[in-house]
C-alpha cells in the first residue's frame, strides 16, 4: 500500500513569489510524481483545498506551462461558499477551478436541486453552462430512473453570483410526460431567500364563489422590503387583487395583508380588507406593537377564507415588562362582525394606562404589591337607554382610575406547615355618561385580608415516582357592603385550579368578590421518574352568606359553591391531558371541559369539549354543548390523511367539518382539503 504524501504547492504559478496563505493550495494523494520540469502528476485519492473549493478525484495532472489541469474522475467538486456540488467523469480545468470543461456531469445546488448534462463548462468563476440538461429535486437512481417531476432544456446557466439560473427550450414533465413546454425559464437557485416572481399557485373552490385560482407575484423591493401581489379569479365572476408589504428595519418591523374585491355576493359595491402588524423597539427597553384590522362587511373574511374572526381588534400598545415590574399603555378600536351586535353600542374605542410593581417590605417583611390603572371607553351611540335588551345602556362611556395595594407574607411551622398573612385593598373613582341608571361620579373601596395554611406531604415511592399531597385552606375576611356600579368587564368568571385560592375571582375590575368565606382544596401531583406527570385537584368554596355575586354558570353561586375538580397528565412529548368539571352536590354538571393532545410517529390528534349550562348573567341563552378535533395520520412515508370537525349538540349538528390529503416526498408537497361551514345570516 502505497504511502499518504501531502504535498503544498500554489497551482497558480503567475502570482508573485510573495503570495498570501489564502492563494496556495493544498494538495493531498497516494502517489505523487514529477515528470519533466512543468507536470506533475498526482494519483489515488487525490484532494485539493483551495480558496473554499474542495476538489476529489482518482488523478490530476497539472501542467505549469499551460496552467492546466487533466482530471480523471469520479469527480467531486464542493464548494463551500456557494453551497455547490459538481459530480462529473472527467475535467479540463484551470488551476484555479474557475474555468473548464466538465463531462457527464452533475451540479447539485444547496443539496435540494440538481442538474445533470451530458457536458458542463466553468466560466470566469461565475458561470456554469450545461448542455442538454435534466433539473430536479427529486431522487434518481438506477430502480427509479424517473423523477417525480423535471425540467429538460437544452441549455442551462447558472449565474452564481447573481444566483439564477437560465433555462432555454425548456421543457417540464410529470412522471416522463411532457406537461408544457417554456422557451425562456428564469428561477432563483435554492440559496437565494429572497428573488422577484411568481410563488407557487393555488387553486380553492367554495360553493359561494366556485373554482378559483391564485398567482401570487413575489416584488422584492430592496434586501429589507418586498411586496407580493396576489391576484385571485373565480368562475363565477369574483375578482380580486390581494397585497402583502413587508420592511424591517434595525429596530423593527411591519407587515401589511390586503385585498380589495368585485363580485357578485354584494354587486357593485367594492368590498376588502386591511390587516396590519408591526412591532418596535424604544428607548428604555420600551417596545411599540400595532395592529390594525378592519373590513369592508362581515362576511368578507369567511367568504374569501382569509380568517375566522367575528370581532376585529385594532391597537396601539406601548409596554415595558421587567422582572418587578410592568407598564403599559394603549388604545384600543374594536369592529364586530356578529350578526346580534351593533358597532354603535359595543365599546367601540379603549384606552388603558397600567402600573405594576412588585417589591418587597422591608421591616414588615414578605411581599407587596402596587398597581396604578386608569380605563375608559366610549360608545358611537348617545342613547342612554337599553334599547338592545343585553342589559347595558346603548350610549354608556365610562372612566375610571383605580389604585391596589397587596402584601403577603408566609412562615414556615412545625411539621413543615406553612402559614401564610394575606390581604389586599383598592380604590376606584368611576366616571359614567350616556346612562340613564348609573350617570355620575362615584367611588368604590374595598379590602380584604386572610391567612392560608399548607401542609405539603412528599413521599418517594420503592419505583423512584415521587408523589405530592397538599390540603390548603384560606379564611378570607372582606366587606359584605354593594355599590352600585355598572359590570362590564367582569361578567364571564371561571371557576378553576387557577383561581381556587384567590382573594377575587371577578377576571376584571368592575366587580369585586364580597363577603366572608373559606376556600378549601386539596392537590396531588405524582412525578414519574419515567418523565410523565399527573395532578389532580379538589376543591370549593364555603361563604357566610349568598350576596348573589354569582350567576349560575359559574359555579360561584349560593352560599356553597360546586365542586372543583380538575385533572392534568403530561406524557413527555406525546400525550397532555387537562380536565376540569364543576358539579354541585347533586352531581349535576354546571360546567366541563376538557382538552386533548397526542403527538406519536404516525398519529397527531388534538381535541377539546366544552359544557355550560345557560346563564344570561354571563350572556349565555342557551346552554354550550361542543365537541371539537383535529386529527392527522401518516397513511405511508409519503401521504399524510388530516380530518377536523366542531359537533354542536344544543342545536344537533355539525358546524365546521373538514378532510384533507397531503403528499410529501423530497420534491414536491401537494394539499387538497375540503372543508363545510353551517351557514348564518349575511347582513
Amino acid at each position: 500500500m502505497l504511502r499518504r504524501l501531502v504535498f503544498v504547492m500554489v497551482l497558480i504559478l503567475a502570482l508573485p513569489p510573495r503570495a498570501e496563505a489564502q492563494d496556495q493550495a493544498t494538495l493531498v494523494s497516494d502517489s505523487l510524481a514529477i515528470v519533466g520540469d512543468s507536470r506533475l502528476i498526482a494519483e489515488g485519492n487525490v484532494e485539493v483545498f483551495f480558496k473554499g473549493r474542495r476538489l476529489k478525484a482518482s488523478r490530476i495532472v497539472f501542467d505549469q506551462a499551460t496552467d492546466r489541469l487533466e482530471i480523471t474522475g469520479p469527480i467531486v467538486l464542493t464548494d463551500e461558499t456557494g453551497g455547490i456540488l459538481i459530480l462529473a467523469s472527467q475535467a479540463d480545468m484551470q488551476a484555479d477551478l474557475t474555468e473548464g470543461i466538465l463531462t457527464s456531469a452533475r451540479l447539485v445546488l444547496d443539496r435540494q436541486l440538481q442538474l445533470a448534462a451530458n457536458r458542463m463548462m466553468r466560466v470566469g468563476g461565475r458561470y456554469t453552462a450545461l448542455q442538454t440538461v435534466t433539473a430536479s429535486s427529486c431522487k434518481v437512481c438506477a430502480g427509479n430512473p424517473t423523477p417525480l417531476w423535471e425540467i429538460r432544456a437544452a441549455r442551462v446557466v447558472h449565474d452564481e453570483q447573481e444566483r439564477q439560473i437560465y433555462f432555454d427550450r425548456a421543457q417540464f414533465r410529470l412522471a416522463g410526460v411532457p406537461v408544457f413546454f417554456i422557451p425562456r425559464l428564469r428561477m432563483p437557485d435554492p440559496t437565494l431567500d429572497r428573488a422577484t416572481g411568481f410563488l407557487m399557485p393555488s387553486i380553492r373552490t367554495t360553493s359561494d364563489l366556485g373554482a378559483g385560482i391564485k398567482l401570487p407575484y413575489f416584488i422584492a423591493l430592496s434586501p429589507s422590503s418586498d411586496l407580493t401581489l396576489i391576484p385571485y379569479l373565480t368562475l363565477r365572476n369574483s375578482q380580486t387583487l390581494g397585497l402583502r408589504y413587508r420592511q424591517v428595519w434595525t429596530t423593527g418591523e411591519i407587515e401589511l395583508n390586503g385585498a380589495i374585491t368585485r363580485d357578485d355576493l354584494i354587486p357593485g359595491d367594492p368590498r376588502g380588507y386591511l390587516f396590519v402588524d408591526g412591532a418596535f423597539d424604544l428607548p428604555l427597553n420600551f417596545e411599540l406593537s400595532i395592529k390594525g384590522q378592519t373590513v369592508s362587511d362581515p362576511a368578507y373574511l369567511l367568504d374569501y377564507g382569509i380568517a375566522n374572526l367575528d370581532r376585529l381588534d385594532s391597537r396601539v400598545e406601548v409596554k415595558r415588562t421587567r422582572r418587578n415590574e410592568h407598564i403599559s399603555a394603549r388604545i384600543i378600536s374594536f369592529q364586530t362582525l356578529r350578526d346580534d351586535e351593533d358597532n354603535t353600542t359595543i365599546p367601540s374605542i379603549l384606552a388603558d394606562l397600567t402600573f405594576h410593581r412588585r417589591f418587597s417590605l422591608g421591616v414588615l417583611g414578605g411581599e407587596g404589591g402596587l398597581r396604578l390603572q386608569t380605563h375608559n371607553h366610549y360608545r358611537s351611540s348617545t342613547d342612554p337607554l337599553d334599547t338592545s335588551g343585553d342589559g347595558i345602556a346603548d350610549g354608556r362611556d365610562l372612566g375610571r382610575v383605580s389604585a391596589r395595594i397587596d402584601w403577603r407574607r408566609s412562615f414556615l411551622l412545625p411539621m413543615g406547615i406553612e402559614a401564610t398573612v394575606l390581604g389586599d385593598a383598592t380604590a376606584d373613582a368611576y366616571t359614567i355618561s350616556e346612562d340613564a341608571i348609573y350617570e355620575g361620579s362615584t367611588t368604590r373601596t374595598h379590602g380584604n385580608a386572610g391567612v392560608e395554611v399548607r401542609w405539603p406531604w412528599v413521599k418517594v415511592a420503592a419505583a423512584g415516582a415521587t408523589h405530592v399531597i397538599e390540603p390548603v385552606a384560606q379564611l378570607i375576611w372582606s366587606s359584605s357592603d354593594a355599590e352600585t356600579l355598572p359590570n362590564e368587564d367582569s361578567v364571564l368568571v371561571e371557576f378553576d385550579e387557577g383561581n381556587i385560592f384567590s382573594l377575587n375571582r371577578f377576571p376584571g375590575s368592575d366587580a369585586v368578590e364580597r363577603g366572608p368565606r373559606a376556600n378549601v382544596g386539596m392537590t396531588w401531583t405524582r412525578y414519574d421518574a419515567d418523565g410523565w406527570s399527573m395532578g389532580v385537584t379538589l376543591g370549593r368554596v364555603f361563604r357566610e352568606a349568598d350576596l348573589g355575586q354569582f350567576g349560575p354558570g359559574s359555579g360561584l353561586d349560593g352560599k356553597t359553591s360546586d365542586w372543583l375538580a380538575a385533572v392534568n397528565f403530561d406524557l413527555t412529548d406525546q400525550l397532555a391531558l387537562t380536565a376540569r368539571a364543576v358539579v354541585s352536590d347533586d352531581m349535576d354538571l354546571t360546567k366541563g371541559e376538557a382538552r386533548i393532545a397526542y403527538s406519536g410517529s404516525k398519529t397527531a390528534l388534538s381535541s377539546s369539549m366544552i359544557w355550560a349550562v345557560a346563564d344570561p348573567l354571563e350572556n349565555r341563552q342557551d346552554p354550550t354543548q361542543e365537541f371539537t378535533f383535529d386529527a392527522k395520520r401518516k397513511l405511508t412515508p409519503n401521504w399524510t390523511g388530516k380530518l377536523s370537525g366542531r359537533y354542536d349538540f344544543v342545536a344537533d349538528r355539525g358546524t365546521v367539518a373538514g378532510f384533507g390529503l397531503e403528499f410529501l416526498n423530497e420534491c414536491m408537497r401537494v394539499d387538497v382539503s375540503l372543508s363545510r361551514r353551517a351557514r348564518t345570516c349575511r347582513q
